[in-house]
């Protein structure tokens, strides 16, 4: 232990650590926090999964709000999933009961009781929802100056999950306008897996002042890892079934369709089974996760629900069915193992097609060159200010339209100052906003577009598509797609939830709920989502991978090394062209195997003009006879095909709030997205 960093903790917590948490010591990174906390500065905590990020975190918050007599509610602790702040409340109330604070869970799953109550009594720590905190601004029930006038700290927890995606700019958003109401400046704390820019991730994140990380960005290969070739789902829970009998196994899926298919196979096969996605129930999945937690020989198959560090006990083994896409997401599912002293990690992939099989061998071979991925927020968050802009009007009726500018802009300094008051000027043009006098507020198209259920659908930075609850008697079970429960031809539809199957009795369109009762018969799962491209760096890993170049140590099983040999000999007659590879079709066409993502693959097939004849994927781009790929790459691509092409990602792909948007900014926001000049440029010159 670090006794310096010790004995800067309140004495209530110097006690309580050794003697009720009955710990010898502070772990490294947990030490390495206590000064910069204690001194206000803005941190980046990295640790692995179980590596005590919370503790790090919540100890000196704990100690400063014991020690300057902090009121309440002073911590907000952000999650970005529901399920990991109901995990979390247990123990951050042990740990706040120390220093005699409280701690309270708020987010949509919370009845109107226990928020009133809270708001009575306030707590010192609060556990939400990015969605949660705005809906606390927009509302007319909450006393804003009150409820965030003393907050003095933001602990966002998985961090690199929200600067990921979109969330990430509306959580920013939201903590700006929280700051506000702040007597005093806030600190910000975000806690993070592995990332591989965390200097730009802790910029990104923090407000002015000091800013310091805490902990290693390294990446250990200290651990087993094994890949195996099982050819089908049905073969993998065959040996799932057989594999560590007696020790509790964690089962990834990257779908829940998948999930629920591997859990029906498995009972099947007499395999004690539990499952979690985020389509369950949340009293199903927390059912569940106990059960899991308290068993031994038993499996629990999952999404990356169980990604985020909720806690389900002692694990023996991580098993990926296929691959996750991500270094990063690999070292979060295999940091759930080689948690007790004296074990290690491990983690085994069973894969089931060729294309899975590669992507395992790249993201291992990536993890052994210590590579981790940048953690870079999705470009022109357009969709983002406009989203603030109609938030701030509900919170501050009456706000001068220039105030709603400023506020915006200081929100999202990455952007042009200037288009950001067009954009306003657009939106009131367009109805969507109003301004009277030098006063905005809402106006009849944003009231017809978003107004809906007071305003709800303006909580999130995602639209969720449309399902229906799925009900056993008075048990709710989860959610499940409206497609799903359509009769087939003369008998009714069955249903797969929780790994069991259901038997559609009712359907109840106005409530969107969905009556059910179980089923002999096996049945079928459906969820509406969405896939990323895979990233240049893993695609060409697959590259390595495929043409044996460079001599990583992959941890082939014995079927693992015969898929390997099959895979490469698919690709041994195809011509070379630089660092592409040429394959004629028998159809006449074009097969130019790039290995650079999908989003460099799109930037190359619009420099031959409007989206048409051209497909893209991961790995290829496929063409007509004739073109050469390699020829194209220095050329510009034509204005009027990126227009096209971002006006087609506009009808298939749906963009909350982009209806805010001009055309132009709307093509820009997918096109930054959707296209990779700059790898692009990386391919061009190997």
């Amino acid at each position: 232990m670090s006794v310096e960093a010790f004995e800067r903790l309140h004495g209530a917590l110097q006690y309580h650590i050794v003697n009720s948490m009955g710990w010898t010591g502070l772990r490294s990174a947990q030490a390495d926090a206590v000064a910069p906390i204690l001194e206000g500065r803005h941190c980046l905590i990295l640790a692995p999964t179980a590596g005590g990020k919370t503790e790090a975190a919540t100890i000196p918050v704990l100690s400063r709000m014991a020690t300057e007599e902090w009121g309440g509610p002073s911590v907000l602790y952000v999650c970005p999933i529901k399920a990991l702040l109901n995990n979390l409340e247990s123990r951050l109330s042990r740990y706040a009961g120390f220093v005699g604070r409280t701690v309270q869970v708020w987010h949509g799953d919370i009845g109107q009781g226990a928020k009133a109550r809270a708001k009575r009594t306030a707590p010192d720590i609060l556990l939400t929802t990015p969605e949660s905190l705005e809906g606390m601004l927009i509302s007319t029930k909450v006393d804003r100056a009150a409820w965030f006038g003393n907050v003095r700290v933001v602990i966002v927890d998985e961090l690199h999950a929200f600067a990921g995606d979109d969330r990430g700019w509306h959580l920013r958003a939201v903590i700006k306008r929280i700051e506000a109401y702040a007597r005093q400046p806030i600190q910000r704390i975000g806690l993070s897996a592995t990332v591989g820019n965390p200097d730009e991730l802790l910029n990104w994140f923090a407000g002015p002042g000091e800013r310091q990380i805490v902990g290693s960005s390294s990446v250990t290969t200290d651990a087993d890892v094994t890949i195996d070739h099982v050819g089908s789902l049905a073969n993998a829970a065959t040996v799932i079934s057989r594999l560590h009998r007696g020790s509790k196994r964690l089962v990834f899926c990257d779908s829940r369709s998948k999930v629920e298919e591997l859990a029906v196979s498995l009972r099947a096969l007499n395999t004690r089974t539990f499952v979690s996605h985020s389509s369950l129930s949340a009293s199903e999945r927390k059912l569940a996760e106990t059960a899991f937690a308290e068993e031994q020989d038993c499996v629990i198959v999952a999404t990356s629900t169980l990604e985020l560090g909720i806690d389900v006990g002692d694990l023996d083994y991580v098993i990926q069915i296929d691959s996750p896409s991500t270094v990063s997401s690999f070292l979060q599912r295999m940091g759930r193992t080689g948690r007790r002293t004296g074990s290690r990690r491990s983690f085994l992939f069973l894969t089931t097609n060729d294309e899975a099989f590669l992507l395992a061998c790249a993201i291992t071979a990536l993890w052994r060159e210590r590579y981790v991925e940048h953690i870079t927020p999705p470009p022109l968050p357009w969709h983002m200010v406009a989203q603030q802009m109609m938030a701030l009007v509900l919170e501050r009726p009456g706000l001068p339209s220039h105030e709603v500018v400023r506020t915006a802009q200081s929100q999202f300094p990455e952007l042009q100052s200037e288009t950001v008051a067009a954009l306003m000027e657009f939106m009131v043009d367009k109805g969507i906003l109003v301004v009277s006098t030098g006063l905005a507020s809402m106006g009849p198209e944003g009231e017809k577009l978003f107004g809906r259920s007071h305003f709800l659908d303006l909580l999130s930075a995602f639209s969720s598509p449309m399902v229906l609850v799925a009900r056993y008697g008075g048990t709710e079970l989860g959610y499940v797609d409206p497609m799903a429960v359509q009769q087939q031809k003369d008998s009714p539809a069955v249903l797969l939830l929780g790994g069991r199957s259901w038997k559609v009795i009712s359907v109840d369109w106005p409530k969107r709920t969905v009556s059910v009762e179980p089923a002999a018969d096996k049945g079928k799962s459906r969820w509406l989502g969405t896939s990323r491209w895979l990233a240049f760096e893993v695609c060409q890993a697959m590259r390595r991978v495929l043409l044996n170049d460079g001599d990583a140590k992959l941890g082939l099983s014995k079927r693992g090394t015969q898929q390997l040999d099959e895979v490469r000999d698919l690709i041994t007659a195809p011509d070379r062209q630089g660092s592409i590879l040429l394959e004629h079709l028998p159809s006449g066409r074009l097969r130019w195997w790039t290995f650079a993502g999908g989003a460099v693959n799109s930037a190359l097939a619009l420099r031959l003009g409007p989206i048409g004849s051209t497909r893209v994927d991961d790995l290829w781009v496929e063409t007509g006879p004739g073109i050469s790929i390699p020829s194209l790459m220095g050329c510009p691509i034509e204005p009027s095909a990126t227009l096209a092409f971002a006006k087609y990602l506009v009808e298939t792909s749906e963009l909350k709030f982009a209806a805010c948007l001009p055309d132009e900014q709307l093509a820009a926001v997918f096109a930054g997205r959707s296209l990779d000049e700059d790898n692009l440029s990386r391919l061009a010159a190997n």
